[in-house]
């Protein structure tokens, strides 16, 4: 019931358009493990169609180590990046929910609440 309420209160989007004519020919999943920190492989990473970063990998002042390009964000609520510049306008963010404090946290943010 709870979830069902809240989808409701969600607007309904379908995937950009930018995001939909792709053709995923070569993508990435760039984690936040820092195992790319040193490696200068920022420019061979923006190459890829697609880059799905997860959970709070920055992105700002590691440009050189892990690339500047983000089409999909995926997280948890609690990995959620905390600076807004790790939001790029054109960027998808996908909250991955599954826990009930997960929801409560949706449930927050659509109605500009606290938690």
């Amino acid at each position: 019931d709870k979830l069902k309420d809240l989808l409701q209160l969600l607007p309904e989007h379908d995937l950009p358009e930018d995001l939909k004519s792709k053709h995923c020919k070569r993508c990435v999943v760039v984690g936040s493990g820092g195992i790319l920190h040193g490696s200068e492989l920022g420019h061979l990473l923006n190459q890829f169609d697609i880059v799905i970063r997860l959970n709070d990998a920055p992105v700002q002042g590691y440009t050189d180590h892990v690339g500047n390009k983000t089409t999909i964000r995926m997280t948890y609520p609690e990995g959620a990046p905390l600076s807004e510049h790790e939001y790029p306008p054109a960027s998808l963010f996908v909250a991955v929910l599954f826990k009930r404090v997960d929801f409560n946290w949706l449930q927050a943010m659509v109605k500009n609440e606290t938690l």
